[in-house]
């Protein structure tokens, strides 16, 4: 915007104010901030032109808020430095415009929602609708309803036709979460809807044609699922056409500072608050810890501290009491020379990584 339209320079020659242009600044930790800009001449006061005022005002609070309402969610809002993220990152793109089913597998926490949502707002797909449906938290005569829909009369108290989840994703996408939950009598009616893009609501007398893209999403190794013969083959083969495999947070772990520093961000926005960061003792004890709730867990770690921080950086004193008085990193590791030897090289290469704000000028010192 400065370069090639800047506000202030229109306002200068077009001589009136500009309010409420939006755009965004780059910090020095590459963070887009989005900002509004308004301009305005300056005049003495015979009314001569001085000169001209910009304002930038810093919309980060209300972008996250709207985020929160809408749960409009892009790759960037998914931060990591581990391989695996990386080739997924990479591949994102060509998933997204290719229209084909995706399967996403990953233990609970991992942000699958996060990423079938990245897919739908990156693809041709984004200005209709997103709909998620938690497959494992309804028996099979609510879930149909929820899915289908039903009309008027199909049960006691059905006074009017309801459309289903399916009818409000049209021409959106449709996401089947914790679908390896689902019953073998449930599953043999979604082969159907997926092989024929048809459905009948319960009731109903015509099947509907359903436009949507299908994005399927389960905490459970589908492949051995069907080995041990608790999901279809068949329906397997429908929703495996392209998958994703998230990688638990404990599989990369270099990506915790990052994620703690973003959620400590994301507090302060939407908090008020002024955390400033977080000490090396706390991140330490943040890396040698196992997170079974993955990323869930983690912001909800960062969170507690945040309630708990009065200001400045996040001490070791402000995390769950569990992460406060476990045992030490050396003694997790038996204490022997071996692991003594093993977490200093850790601690070393956290600390410049640190110092580096974790840039590959790290790599060179190191």
């Amino acid at each position: 915007m400065c370069e090639r339209d800047c506000a202030l320079r229109r306002t200068m020659a077009q001589g009136r104010p500009f309010v409420d242009t939006t755009t965004y600044i780059v910090d020095r930790r590459k963070r887009r901030i989005p900002v509004v800009v308004c301009t305005a001449l300056l005049k003495d006061e015979a009314g001569q032109v001085l000169g001209g005022v910009e304002i930038f005002r810093d919309m980060s609070q209300v972008e996250e808020l709207r985020k929160e309402l809408e749960g409009r969610y892009h790759v960037g809002d998914m931060v990591s430095r581990s391989a695996a993220m990386a080739e997924i990152f990479r591949i994102l793109p060509q998933v997204a415009g290719s229209g084909s089913t995706v399967l996403i597998q990953g233990e609970t926490g991992t942000g699958k929602e996060l990423l079938a949502r990245a897919i739908h707002n990156l693809s041709p797909r984004r200005k209709k609708p997103f709909v998620a449906v938690n497959c494992g938290a309804l028996p099979d005569f609510l879930l149909e309803s929820e899915l289908f829909g039903y009309r008027a009369g199909a049960f006691t108290d059905a006074v009017k036709d309801k459309p289903g989840r399916l009818a409000l994703a049209e021409g959106g996408t449709i996401l089947l979460d914790e679908i390896g939950d689902l019953s073998a009598a449930f599953q043999a009616r979604l082969l159907r809807v997926l092989q024929e893009r048809t459905f009948m609501p319960l009731g109903g007398t015509r099947s509907i044609k359903a436009d949507v893209r299908v994005i399927a999403a389960t905490n459970k190794d589908l492949a051995s699922e069907v080995e041990a013969g608790r999901f279809r083959q068949d329906l397997f083969y429908r929703v495996n056409v392209l998958r994703l495999d998230f990688p638990p947070l404990w599989e990369r772990k270099e990506n915790i500072p990052m994620l703690a520093e973003r959620f400590i961000d994301r507090m302060n926005r939407l908090r008020g608050s002024a955390i400033t960061g977080i000490c090396r003792e706390a991140v330490s004890r943040l890396m040698f810890y196992n997170y079974p709730g993955n990323i869930r867990e983690l912001e909800n770690i960062i969170e507690h501290a945040c309630v708990l921080c009065p200001g400045g950086q996040l001490e070791i004193t402000c995390l769950p009491e569990h992460l406060r008085t476990g045992p030490s990193p050396v003694a997790e590791r038996g204490g022997d020379a071996q692991a003594l030897l093993e977490s200093a090289e850790t601690r070393v290469i956290l600390e410049v990584l640190e110092c580096n704000r974790f840039n590959r000028a790290a790599a060179r010192e190191l």
